[in-house]
């Protein structure tokens, strides 16, 4: 009987045994599995950290390189923004300027001179009052125009755009004082005419008395 119970005792003994032992096996292979997921995470993370500092250092480039391109072109555009000597110093800035003077001069020495001559209706007076008005109006836009484009921080323009920019005022201007000489000719033509058909007229009223 002791026998018998001395083998029940170790065969449950080694039952508990082998129990262990799997458990124990068992635990040993779940913290291989977990050391090796551990492994793998901190590889993932690695990963990503790497990938982030790439991402990120490419994006710094890139912002940096930018930025570096936009200062450049704000300096660019600012500098456009200046009037260099260059465009300050050019002739035909003063002579814009002499021309719109002398259209002024002109049509006043004419319109006075038409008035006191006395071979002109009311009428045309006026017609010639408002050609000049206009002229004078538009000799003024010429004079805002150059302003413009001599005045620092109105415009973005580089000194050879500043420069065809002036010469298209100066053309225009001088194209106004050209009309207005023309316009003044011909209108001291009409009155030479007139003044000579008067004349005339005395003349032969003189010859043949009055009717």
């Amino acid at each position: 009987m002791k026998k018998w119970w001395m083998i029940v005792c170790l065969s449950v003994c080694a039952v508990m045994a082998s129990q262990r032992a799997s458990a124990q096996a068992t635990e040993l292979a779940q913290l291989a599995l977990n050391i090796e997921k551990l492994a793998q995470f901190k590889q993932i993370l690695s990963d990503l950290k790497k990938g982030y500092e790439i991402l990120t250092g490419g994006y710094n480039i890139v912002k940096n390189i930018s930025e570096g391109n936009f200062n450049l072109h704000k300096v660019f555009l600012d500098g456009l923004m200046e009037v260099s000597p260059t465009v300050k110093q050019y002739q035909r800035v003063a002579d814009i300027v002499d021309y719109q003077l002398q259209l002024v001069k002109e049509y006043k020495a004419a319109l006075a001179r038409f008035k006191q001559g006395g071979f002109f209706l009311d009428g045309e007076l006026d017609y010639f009052s408002r050609v000049y008005g206009q002229l004078v109006n538009e000799s003024l836009d010429n004079l805002d125009d150059l302003l413009v484009v001599m005045t620092a921080g109105k415009l973005r323009m580089s000194d050879e755009e500043r420069l065809a920019a002036i010469d298209a005022i100066y053309t225009d201007m001088a194209d106004k004082l050209h009309f207005l000489r023309a316009f003044n000719n011909q209108a001291r033509v009409l009155s030479l005419q007139r003044e000579k058909e008067s004349n005339d007229v005395k003349v032969m009223q003189g010859l043949y008395g009055n009717p």
